[in-house]
């Protein structure tokens, strides 16, 4: 295996390169719903953070776009990554495992940042290259020559990463290259960008990626696992609805809603003192009688910026 994973520091193009070459979604999943764009490329100098859009959604330095899955459950189910465009398989690495990285991490990974991945040369001194696969599902092999659209691996969560997500790195004779404006030019004013993709892709500036109701407030790390549902019954000490979101800024507001076959039983909005790249809100009540009424329950979270919905997602269960 070639190691070529040092390449990811190259510089931020600025001339155009815009042409013949196009991407298609590296990712089997469905943007928007199930899975997301969880950090764009930083096109800001020094220690700003701005993405394409002239949004926050990125971080400082960061140089690929993040196709992300909202829970470690989702990863474990198996989400294939794909070839952005047909080439030949440059390197590949593999072996490294799949865990939540910490700064105690340094040493073992050793500059492997990427963890397990796969590098694509194209044609014209386009490359791609695909970050954070699975430990144990590379599907390919140096030298191979592969469409666009084949399998290479699925999304995992090796390397340095605390979320599950394939990192795409696109770079055009060496310089790293943003794949929604690819010529440079920042979009503050509204104007369509000439993105590489072969086809539109949604928007994101955050929102609501997992909703689920629980009998207590549940712990974050079993949020971001995708284990803190649990099924109610008439006898639950709680009802308690959940949401977790992404790309939150300073003044959003998560609205939480929940319903029952008596009317409403909570309702609260609750509004983020700092951005966060990810993070939960949880709301409920208390059961005060001896069992919950029986029928239809329904919950509702969702993200509000300068008074706009951004972003909602629900869900429901009956007590029989």
């Amino acid at each position: 295996m070639l190691r070529l994973w040092a390449v990811i520091s190259c510089s931020l193009a600025t001339t155009s390169v815009a042409g013949e070459f196009s991407l298609q979604v590296p990712v089997d999943c469905k943007l928007n719903e199930s899975c997301h764009i969880q950090h764009y490329m930083d096109r800001a100098a020094g220690p700003d953070v701005r993405d394409y859009r002239c949004g926050a959604l990125s971080y400082d330095g960061h140089k690929g776009t993040d196709f992300a899955l909202p829970t470690l459950s989702d990863m474990q189910e198996g989400v294939a990554v794909l070839a952005a465009a047909g080439g030949v398989v440059r390197a590949t690495r593999d072996g490294m495992a799949d865990r939540i990285f910490a700064e105690t991490d340094m040493a073992e990974i050793n500059g492997r940042d990427c963890g397990n991945g796969v590098v694509i040369d194209h044609e014209d001194g386009w490359q791609t290259q695909y970050c954070h696969m699975r430990q144990g599902s590379i599907a390919v092999a140096q030298g191979q020559s592969v469409a666009a659209g084949q399998p290479l691996g699925e999304i995992g969560l090796s390397g340095r990463t605390q979320f599950p997500h394939l990192h795409l790195t696109v770079r055009h004779e060496g310089a790293v290259i943003d794949p929604f404006e690819p010529n440079g030019a920042d979009r503050c004013d509204g104007a369509a960008a000439s993105a590489l993709w072969d086809a539109p892709l949604p928007d994101f500036a955050g929102g609501i990626i997992h909703v689920a109701l629980a009998g207590s407030i549940p712990d974050y790390a079993a949020v971001k696992a995708g284990t803190a549902a649990k099924p109610l019954d008439a006898n639950s000490p709680a009802m308690v609805i959940f949401g977790l979101a992404y790309g939150g800024l300073r003044g959003d507001v998560v609205e939480l809603t929940l319903t029952g076959p008596e009317g409403r039983i909570v309702k609260q909005e609750l509004q983020l003192d700092k951005a966060q790249a990810q993070f939960f809100r949880a709301a409920g009540l208390k059961r005060s009688g001896e069992s919950w009424p029986k029928g239809h329950y329904h919950g509702t979270v969702k993200l509000v910026r300068d008074g706009r919905e951004l972003s909602s997602k629900s869900v429901q269960q009956t007590i029989r």
